[in-house]
């Protein structure tokens, strides 16, 4: 469904230094699947999934999205990607219904067919109670929930998810997740990126650790917690970056 391809990201430092924030990864994401992305600050998680969603172009390598290249592609591939970037806003004088017609249209949805999608979305994220509430005026967690129907009201097959629990509360927090576990049973590939361990664990399918850029390691919680002699993702993750660190 999803497939990076040697992707790398080149920076200039000040002084005209190169650094690579993203080197050489690669990894594909099948339909029904939850692709976890863990890492510290500073490890290339966003610049990775900004490449993935075909928001910034990278250095080299290649996203493919059902065998077409992402960015050649056009609107027609970059379509069948749901982007949800950490750093998410609303229009504050838009309610969520009125900002909800407003990307359907630009989709080229009918006004029936947004309807319909605003109906299924605020009863899968719980959201019928501020539908026309002024999108100023919500909370962390409700503005979160209008920005997952947002990303997921043209029903793109692909979806790329930056931390969407961050900073919310736990009921937020579970209707998100709720959603996401419905969304890998209706087939979509789902890229997960999160600082949550205890998230990671129950969501995700495999998990990708990102160190300095590169993917320090891949694959099952099972197979992660074999390799590293540990138990769980937290100890499993200290273990892969120490080792990472130490070879280099």
């Amino acid at each position: 469904m999803i497939r990076a391809e040697s992707l790398t990201k080149r920076f200039v430092r000040p002084g005209g230094v190169p650094f690579d924030a993203v080197h050489e990864v690669s990894f594909e994401v099948p339909a029904g699947e939850v692709f976890g992305l863990l890492g510290p600050n500073g490890a290339g998680k966003t610049t990775l999934l900004r490449m993935l969603a075909a928001m910034i172009r990278p250095t080299s390598g290649a996203v493919y999205i059902d065998g077409q290249p992402a960015l050649e592609g056009g609107d027609a591939v970059r379509s069948r990607i749901g982007f949800l970037s950490g750093n998410t806003r609303l229009y504050g004088r838009l309610t969520p219904r009125e900002l909800l017609y407003y990307f359907g249209r630009l989709f080229s949805l009918s006004d029936a067919h947004i309807a319909d999608r605003i109906e299924l979305l605020a009863g899968a994220l719980d959201m019928r109670d501020f539908l026309d509430q002024r999108s100023a005026t919500l909370s962390t967690g409700q503005t979160q929930r209008v920005s997952i129907a947002r990303v997921m009201l043209h029903d793109p097959p692909v979806l790329i998810l930056d931390e969407p629990t961050l900073g919310l509360d736990i009921l937020s927090s579970a209707a998100i997740v709720g959603f996401i576990h419905d969304a890998k049973a209706r087939g979509h590939a789902i890229i997960f990126s999160t600082h949550y361990m205890t998230e990671a664990e129950e969501l995700c399918d495999r998990v990708g650790l990102i160190h300095q850029g590169r993917i320090a390691a891949i694959g099952t919680k099972a197979e992660l917690f074999e390799s590293s002699g540990t138990h769980n993702l937290r100890e499993a993750f200290l273990a892969t970056i120490g080792a990472a660190d130490a070879r280099v």
